[in-house]
């Protein structure tokens, strides 16, 4: 059985104006853009630097950028419109997406708004300075990615999806 049918994906559901781009060389939530994205009909693209897997399935694509700074994030952000999720972690990537009309999530399921995206870009900023600074031990980092994250994350794509479908 393949994965389409295992979640339930019909012909007749498909969203072909929607998509779902992954920010994928650090991403922890793979898997749970697919199973949402196929139960809503919507195409996924994994957009990476490497060799990042993807299941074989009609509506999931894989993108392999070149090497260069920011080739991932460039081709995510170009293509970032109003029927567009982009998940990443990248604050920088949100704030463009963001710009552009995208709906941005998070790994953690916090979306990326016009109201919070300059502020999260503030924090990561003044993080940034901080450990610039540092010497010796280290600040410490995000807090590790555990299962209320990943259900928040299920949750937030999933309304993302239904959302943009109604409108």
């Amino acid at each position: 059985m393949g994965l389409g049918e295992r979640l339930g994906r019909r012909a007749d559901t498909l969203v072909p104006a929607l998509a779902v781009h992954i920010d994928a060389d650090a991403c922890p939530v793979k898997e749970e853009v697919y199973k949402v994205a196929l139960r809503h009909g919507v195409p996924v693209t994994v957009v990476s630097n490497g060799g990042v897997r993807v299941p074989q399935h009609p509506l999931i694509a894989r993108v392999t950028v070149g090497e260069a700074f920011d080739a991932a994030d460039d081709w995510i952000a170009e293509r970032a419109t109003a029927g567009v999720v982009v998940v990443t972690g990248d604050i920088l990537l949100a704030e463009r997406c963001v710009k552009a009309g995208a709906t941005v999530l998070a790994h953690d399921g916090r979306p990326f708004t016009a109201s919070s995206i300059g502020a999260a870009v503030a924090t990561r900023a003044i993080m940034a300075d901080l450990r610039a600074g540092m010497t010796g031990d280290r600040i410490g980092g995000p807090k590790p990615f555990d299962k209320a994250d990943r259900a928040r994350f299920l949750q937030a794509l999933d309304a993302a999806l239904v959302r943009l479908k109604r409108s």
